[in-house]
């Protein structure tokens, strides 16, 4: 699929891996709707990349708010990628010292994670298949944003690496489903990135977070994910699949 022209959806698009691809997709002469609930950052990066790029304020787990994304992106015309990278990170030990992991901050997980990714992909879905078909059959291309957790959860990210567990479990049937459609779906599992969700932390504890990685050694870059979310539009023999980005990461269990 060309990405001249593109019409492009980035959940999360205001800061971190979706901030990252919303500016390559936008390099490359797509044009994006930003959809967060991070409005001073999502309005403050489409000002920059006006006329291109809209902000919408989206929340992902729900159905309305998501349709009201849509509709932006169908300003600039038929929607031809999504990207799914709003989430968020819960770390909690299921039997803390406090008691039991409360119940509703694991629905938390897994409302906003995999069923606000599930809620977005089934609209956009919905209305990559009702467009006219490229040269070769293809309507839509869906990213989501799983992780390594989904694979190797530490001590504490029960609910997160089930959230994530599940994005890499539905890829597949999705692919499937909506290959009569000629609507590819494919999965990105980053290891441990340079995001906000690290900000946080002390210089020091993230220089040793980045010397667990094999190679490069060092903290992901959200342009490198950026980057192959663009090949993966590029590449139509992609789909159906999870693609690790994690310098031959393996997380241990601490």
């Amino acid at each position: 699929m060309r990405l001249e022209g593109l019409v492009a959806i980035v959940t999360g698009g205001a800061s971190g891996l979706g901030e990252a691809t919303v500016r390559r997709l936008h390099a490359s002469g797509a044009r994006v709707v930003v959809a967060d609930l991070n409005e001073d950052g999502g309005r403050a990066l489409c000002d920059v990349l006006s006329p291109r790029a809209l902000y919408t304020n989206t929340d992902v787990t729900d159905e309305e708010s998501v349709r009201a994304a849509l509709a932006a992106a169908a300003t600039f015309g038929p929607l031809g990628l999504l990207v799914n990278c709003a989430g968020i990170g819960v770390a909690q030990k299921v039997l803390g010292r406090e008691g039991p992991h409360p119940l509703a901050d694991f629905a938390r997980a897994v409302n906003v994670n995999l069923i606000g990714t599930y809620n977005a992909i089934r609209l956009a879905a919905d209305a990559m298949r009702r467009q006219d078909p490229g040269p070769d059959g293809e309507r839509g291309v869906v990213v989501t944003t799983a992780s390594v957790a989904a694979f190797e959860g530490q001590v504490g990210q029960a609910a997160y690496s089930a959230s994530k567990g599940g994005i890499v479990s539905m890829t597949l049937p999705l692919a499937r489903e909506f290959a009569q459609f000629g609507i590819r779906v494919v999965s990105i599992a980053p290891g441990i990135f340079d995001t906000p969700m690290l900000a946080g932390l002390p210089s020091e504890a993230r220089r040793s977070l980045g010397e667990q990685v094999p190679f490069p050694r060092r903290l992901g870059r959200p342009e490198e994910y950026a980057e192959l979310v663009l090949q993966i539009v590029r590449n139509p023999m992609l789909n159906g699949t999870t693609l690790r980005l994690d310098g031959a990461l393996r997380m241990g269990a601490h």
